[in-house]
C-alpha cells in the first residue's frame, strides 16, 4: 500500500513537472525572436490598447537607444546609451512590476565615434540565454553579463571599425559562438567570439569588390541568420555590395552573391529553399537566392529579384507562400515567394524603422510616431486595429507569454490582452 502511494506521488510530481514545462513561455532571445524571423507561436496577444487601457506598466528608460528588448525567463533586458555615447549600459526591467532591477554601466567612452542623429550608440539588439546576456555596441565594445547578478563576465574593446554613422549589426549566438559583422568605413569583416570567454575563434575579412574607395559605400548594419542546407549549417550575413554565407564553425566562405547596394540592415530570411535578401540602398533590391551553391553564385543561383517596396530599414516577414515587405514610408507590399511577382499593396501612416512581427494570425507594425497597426496575417491583410502611444518606435517589438513589449524612444511598455 505504501509503495502504491509513493508511485502515485511520483506520478503526480512528474505530471506537474511535464505540465509546467509544456506551459513555459518561449524566450524572445535575440533580434526578431526565437528564429530570427519575427514569428511568435503565442496565441492570445493584445489587439487594442492605448495610454489609458491595456497597459500592464510603462517604465521610463532615460537615454537614447534603438535596440530591441530580449527576454529569457526573467526580466526584460535592453542595451542603453546616453545621447552623446559616453555611457553605454544595460537595463533590466522586472516583467511583473515594471521596476528597473539592473542598470549596469558596461563601457565609458571618453571620445565616442560620430553617430548620425537618426541612429543611436546602442542600436544593436543583445542576445540572451540561460544565465547570460551578450551586449554589443559596435567597435565601442562587446561584453557578457551574468543575468542573475548583473555583473560583467568578460568584455572586448579591441575590434576595430569606423562605423561612420553609428553601429547597427546585432550579434547572434550559435553553438557557443557570438557571431557579428563589422561593416564600416575602414574595416569590413565578420568575427566569431567564444561565448564563455570572449576570445576570438575566427575572423574573416569580407574581401568584397565594392567598386569604389569611398568607405561610406562600404557600410552595412545587417544581422546574421543561420540556415541548414543539405545537412550543413551556413551563417548568412549581408554587407554592402554582396551577401556572403560562411561556415559558422570555421568562418570559411561557402558562397556569395554580388548584388550591389549599401547600408543593408534587414536580417535575411530562409524559407521555400531560398534565402531572401534586401540590398537596401541601391543594388538588386530584394532577391531570392538558392543556398546550394559554392563560390560566386550571382549568375547561377538568383531565382528572382524585385525592386518594389523593400525599403532600407525594416526586415521582412514570411507569410506562408507570400513575403511581406515594409518600406520606410509605410508601404506594405506582398510578393509571391516562389516567383517574386507583386501582390497586394497598402499604405500605412508614418515613417517606419522597426521590423514587423506576426503572431496569432495578426501582424504588428510600429511606426516612428507611436502608432502600431494590427493587420490580418491572411490575405488581403485587412486592418484590425490602430493603437497609439505617446512616442514612437525605432526598436522592434518583443513577444513573451502572450504579452507585447514595445520600446518607444522614451519608455518600455508591457501590453496585455484584457
Amino acid at each position: 500500500m505504501a509503495h502504491a502511494r509513493v508511485v502515485s506521488v511520483v506520478a503526480t510530481l512528474l505530471t506537474v513537472i511535464i505540465s509546467a514545462t509544456a506551459l513555459a513561455a518561449t524566450p524572445w532571445p535575440e533580434f526578431r525572436g526565437p528564429a530570427g524571423d519575427g514569428v511568435s507561436a503565442d496565441s492570445a496577444l493584445p489587439v487594442t490598447w492605448s495610454e489609458a487601457e491595456g497597459i500592464s506598466w510603462k517604465t521610463p528608460i532615460p537615454g537614447k537607444a534603438w535596440s530591441s528588448p530580449v527576454i529569457w525567463d526573467g526580466p526584460v533586458w535592453m542595451t542603453n546609451a546616453t545621447a552623446d555615447g559616453k555611457r553605454l549600459s544595460v537595463v533590466a526591467v522586472d516583467r511583473t512590476t515594471g521596476k528597473i532591477v539592473h542598470d549596469v554601466v558596461v563601457f565609458e567612452i571618453a571620445a565616442p565615434q560620430f553617430c548620425h542623429a537618426f541612429n543611436s550608440y546602442a542600436s544593436p539588439t543583445p542576445v540572451i540565454e540561460q544565465g547570460r546576456l551578450y551586449v554589443h555596441y559596435g567597435s565601442a565594445g562587446t561584453a557578457c553579463l551574468d543575468t542573475r547578478l548583473g555583473t560583467i563576465l568578460w568584455s572586448r574593446q579591441d575590434l576595430p571599425c569606423d562605423h561612420f554613422r553609428g553601429p547597427g549589426s546585432s550579434p547572434i549566438l550559435h553553438e557557443g559562438r557570438i557571431i557579428v559583422a563589422f561593416d564600416g568605413f575602414d574595416h569590413q569583416y565578420v568575427v566569431a567570439l567564444d561565448a564563455m570567454t570572449g576570445e576570438t575563434i575566427w575572423r574573416t575579412e569580407r574581401n568584397i569588390e565594392y567598386g569604389t574607395d569611398d568607405g561610406d559605400m562600404k557600410k552595412a548594419y545587417a544581422t546574421a541568420t543561420v540556415i541548414r542546407q543539405a545537412g550543413k549549417e551556413q551563417v548568412v550575413i549581408p554587407s554592402a555590395g554582396a551577401t556572403i554565407a560562411y561556415d559558422p564553425i570555421s568562418g570559411k566562405e561557402v558562397w556569395r552573391v554580388c548584388h550591389g547596394g549599401m547600408n543593408a540592415s534587414a536580417r535575411p530570411l530562409f524559407a521555400h529553399n531560398h534565402v531572401f535578401i534586401n540590398t537596401a540602398a541601391g543594388g538588386m533590391g530584394f532577391l531570392a537566392v538558392r543556398p546550394d551553391g559554392s563560390g560566386d553564385v550571382t549568375d547561377s543561383h538568383v531565382s528572382w529579384k524585385a525592386s518594389r517596396g523593400s525599403g532600407t530599414r525594416s526586415s521582412q516577414l514570411v507569410l506562408g507562400e507570400q513575403l511581406l515587405l515594409l518600406s520606410n514610408a509605410g508601404v506594405v507590399s506582398m510578393l509571391d515567394a516562389a516567383s517574386g511577382q507583386p501582390g497586394d499593396q497598402k499604405r500605412l501612416r508614418g515613417e517606419f524603422s522597426a521590423s514587423p512581427v506576426v503572431a496569432d494570425g495578426k501582424i504588428y507594425l510600429s511606426n516612428q510616431d507611436g502608432e502600431t497597426f494590427v493587420l490580418s496575417a491572411k490575405a488581403p491583410h485587412d486592418a484590425i486595429a490602430t493603437n497609439a502611444l505617446d512616442d514612437g518606435c525605432m526598436a522592434s517589438p518583443a513577444i513573451y507569454d502572450n504579452c507585447l513589449y514595445l520600446r518607444t524612444k522614451t519608455h518600455l511598455y508591457k501590453i496585455h490582452r484584457p
